[in-house]
């Protein structure tokens, strides 16, 4: 037996996420059902996140256990041509046995694109929210600034959830301006059901001037999803990385993601 680490890459619009549905593509059924041949029968592909539906990776990274003996850049070469062509796997390496995509991460990026200008390219329709209008973008900053440190998130949380622990760590959240696009990137120790997503629709209703940018401790505070804005669309979200800090071994190579539109 032995265990690998797969970094992913894929275009979501089309899957119902990533975890294995009884009515619907997924992307973990595709993974592992270019995979079988391989290690010679249906084998369970464990996701660092479980992106939801239409939600994008450059650098999803999953843990596998196998039988066979093929090297890693092997099963990487043979997975991809089975794979289809919106999903690739960018890099294969043994791992130490156990290794766990999910619980041995120490922490993930996010990045979401929202487009304000009167139209979106017909190539990156796919991967952006268009949400056209002038946003107040310092406004949006200070109140994502209230975001990060070790909060409770219970205000971010899909409604409906059930989740005893919602305290997470925020380290970064940063939002840049390019062309007629907000990209904002938010790096963290673990998020929440729909909780990118969450802040971003919070924070795009600051920048409208719909609600203080000082209104986010108080967001916090509530404990309640009533108090936070609305859930931003799937399509504008993409995984960018996973990080693995406090196990070294499992990140020789170092995780590599593709490029996005």
């Amino acid at each position: 037996m032995r265990t690998l680490k797969l970094t992913l890459a894929y275009d979501g619009t089309n899957y119902a996420g990533w975890q294995r549905q009884a009515s619907a593509p997924s992307i973990q059924q595709m993974v592992e059902e270019a995979l079988a041949p391989l290690a010679g029968a249906l084998t369970t592909v464990v996701g660092a996140g479980r992106t939801d539906a239409g939600v994008h990776a450059a650098g999803q990274v999953a843990s596998a256990n196998v039988e066979a003996d093929y090297p890693a850049s092997t099963i990487q070469r043979a997975m991809n041509a089975r794979l289809p062509p919106d999903i690739r796997v960018v890099d294969a390496v043994e791992a130490p046995l156990g290794f766990h995509a999910r619980f041995h991460a120490a922490g993930k990026t996010y990045r979401y694109r929202m487009a304000t200008g009167g139209f979106v390219s017909p190539f990156d329709r796919w991967f952006v929210w268009h949400a056209p209008g002038r946003r107040d973008v310092e406004a949006m900053r200070l109140a994502g600034r209230q975001c990060v440190g070790r909060h409770d998130f219970a205000s971010f949380q899909a409604a409906g959830t059930l989740i005893r622990g919602t305290v997470r760590t925020i380290h970064r959240l940063e939002i840049r301006e390019e062309d007629q696009e907000l990209v904002i990137e938010i790096d963290g120790d673990g998020f929440l059901r729909h909780m990118v997503r969450a802040i971003v629709g919070t924070l795009a209703e600051v920048g409208a001037g719909a609600r203080p940018a000082e209104s986010l401790r108080d967001v916090l505070a509530a404990r309640d999803r009533a108090a936070a804005g609305d859930t931003a669309p799937a399509c504008g979200l993409t995984l960018m990385s996973v990080r693995y800090d406090d196990r070294p071994d499992v990140m020789e190579p170092g995780p590599r993601t593709v490029k996005i539109p």
